[in-house]
């Protein structure tokens, strides 16, 4: 406990890209899984239908299925199998944690963090409280700082607001771009394999 009162939120590094990317692609890569999504209820379009060209009568039809790739751990925002980086921290840790909560986006790895608005929702009259919470969640790698005061970044591994896979195309796109003619899809390269994501879960 003597140790989380000495650290202090400039004892960390700012960043100005998410610095848990390299570690966390090729972990949520691991979790992937494929689905198979069948078109029944789709309409008709999605059905292909045998004919007898002699009476005209359907006598067997095809249900067109696809694919899709799934994060195993999408159901929940905070991964168990993480969990113990929330074992060190103090009550004000959680409380700061659950502000940053709130402020989460649906598939982007920053947050914004009003200081005010921390305050009232932790109900800390005091900011050397907020900072003793932020510097607990940077010290368990749940956040980093980013580039300004207000901006930090969440650990995707830990904490993610909807499915990671959102999280690895994003990644793709931005370290390895492609020319794609469907601007829909998305080739990805897998070390066990080669996906295509046709649409995110």
């Amino acid at each position: 406990a003597n140790k989380m009162k000495l650290l202090k939120v400039t004892d960390f590094p700012t960043n100005h890209e998410n610095p848990f990317l390299m570690q966390a692609v090729p972990q949520i890569k691991s979790h992937f899984g494929w689905a198979q999504v069948n078109a029944a209820g789709a309409g008709q379009r999605a059905i292909l239908n045998a004919v007898d060209p002699n009476t005209g009568e359907v006598v067997g039809n095809t249900t067109f299925v696809k694919k899709k790739i799934v994060d195993e751990d999408q159901f929940t925002k905070l991964y168990l199998s993480q969990f113990q980086a929330f074992f060190d921290l103090t009550q004000v840790g959680l409380k700061v944690f659950g502000y940053i909560m709130t402020c989460m986006k649906a598939s982007s790895d920053m947050i914004y963090f009003d200081k005010e608005a921390c305050k009232t929702y932790t109900q800390y009259k005091s900011s050397v409280s907020i900072y003793k919470g932020i510097a607990e969640l940077l010290n368990g790698g749940i956040i980093a700082r980013g580039w300004s005061d207000s901006i930090f970044f969440l650990n995707p591994l830990i904490v993610w607001n909807g499915s990671r896979v959102t999280f690895v195309t994003q990644y793709e796109k931005k370290s390895k771009p492609k020319q794609i003619e469907d601007k829909n899809q998305l080739t990805m390269q897998f070390d066990e394999f080669n996906a295509e994501i046709v649409e995110s879960v």
